[in-house]
């Protein structure tokens, strides 16, 4: 992973950079950002640089030994603990096997999360870093670096650890072998134990702006221009989010919650009964999407009620639906309670409702908003 790799956050880029050339780096680092931002593909873009043979003044090389390994997350010296299923002893050959299936999830998935994770597993089992783990890393880390250079240990999701896993880093934490560099990442830095947070450096990673986001769809091909701008206002700065979104959103979204809302307005049970059976063909990311992308025009239409024009975020043909809509019979309260009731079925499509039922009911419940005195 380099920093080229990821698209902006130039400014937290130069100052881990410079962190590095400067000598100023803390032995123990907290990456701390919100679900979707780009916390791990920095931490491994930063340990790619620091072993780095040829490093230039803004990244790795890329073509060294050292970060040809790293590109794989095979090197020696970069050691991994994430959470695992509870289980008994762990012989050798199983314990390779889940480091094999960790790099394999990086690699495809770096904006993934807990559940991704999970999923990636093929398991349904609580996730955590025991205490024998936290041992393991403290044996890993008393033997000395295989190539001379900085030893590192990547800590993900440490919020998952229990407290004595926790209590048993605090040594190495306070006093680590030298040369060595701890690496957390965590989306619930509020979760870690006071003990932890005091010996570590906090670094916080911002979500991407939609510009970023738009960006990053169309050069790597996972969207059009178009479907790009749609996608990124819903995404809300979750690369993970994003990426999903560019495999299930038609850029007909707008334009199907349109005619939907219309069928709610007139109250037309049948067309309200046929889009619920319809509804079920989509896939549940699709799902999803469809009900972000009502979220997000009811939100821009709230804007617009409230002159504030220049947060508004949609494209300029969207814009002009949202307008007239915003303009309509609906008032404040009408449309905060539309985006009360969205959000509410957003929350169970998480939660594998059945989207028939839910999509019927929805209708229903617009529809007697809508129409409310």
């Amino acid at each position: 992973m380099l920093f080229s790799s990821i698209p902006g956050l130039e400014e937290t880029k130069v100052k881990l950079i410079n962190a590095i050339q400067n000598d100023h780096l803390a032995h123990a680092l907290l990456f701390h950002g919100k679900e979707g931002s780009p916390s791990l593909p920095l931490v491994l873009a930063m340990a790619t640089y620091i072993n780095c043979a040829n490093p230039a003044a803004d990244d790795a090389c890329g073509k060294c030994p050292s970060c040809v390994k790293m590109g794989k997350l095979v090197h020696p010296d970069l050691n991994f603990a994430m959470p695992l299923p509870a289980a008994g002893k762990k012989d050798d050959e199983e314990t390779t096997d889940l480091l094999s299936s960790w790099r394999n999830f990086v690699l495809k998935n770096p904006y993934g999360n807990l559940q991704d994770w999970n999923y990636h597993l093929a398991i349904n089992k609580p996730l955590s870093i025991t205490k024998g783990a936290a041992k393991q890393i403290v044996k890993t880390l008393s033997l000395k670096s295989f190539e001379g250079g900085y030893k590192m240990m990547l800590i993900w999701s440490p919020e998952t650890m229990h407290v004595a896993a926790a209590n048993a880093l605090l040594k190495v934490l306070e006093e680590p072998p030298e040369k060595t560099l701890f690496l957390m990442i965590t989306q619930q830095p509020e979760s870690l134990l006071t003990t932890i947070l005091s010996r570590t450096q906090k670094v916080h990673v911002r979500n991407f702006t939609d510009n970023e986001i738009q960006d990053y769809l169309v050069e790597s091909g996972l969207a059009t221009a178009v479907a790009a701008q749609q996608i990124a206002p819903l995404a809300d700065g979750n690369m993970r989010e994003a990426m999903l979104l560019s495999q299930n959103t038609e850029d007909k979204n707008t334009m199907i919650f349109r005619d939907w809302l219309r069928d709610c307005y007139s109250v037309k049970i049948q067309e309200l009964v046929n889009f619920s059976e319809q509804i079920t063909r989509f896939s549940k990311e699709g799902q999803r999407s469809l009900l972000l992308t009502g979220i997000n025009v009811i939100r821009e239409s709230l804007l617009n009620k409230a002159q504030l024009a220049e947060l508004m975020r949609t494209t300029d043909e969207d814009r002009e639906f949202i307008i007239k809509f915003s303009n309509s019979v609906l008032n404040e309260e009408k449309l905060t309670k539309i985006y009360t009731a969205l959000n509410e079925a957003h929350y169970h499509i998480e939660r594998n409702v059945n989207p028939k039922i839910l999509f019927l009911d929805l209708g229903f419940n617009l529809a007697r908003i809508i129409k409310a005195a």
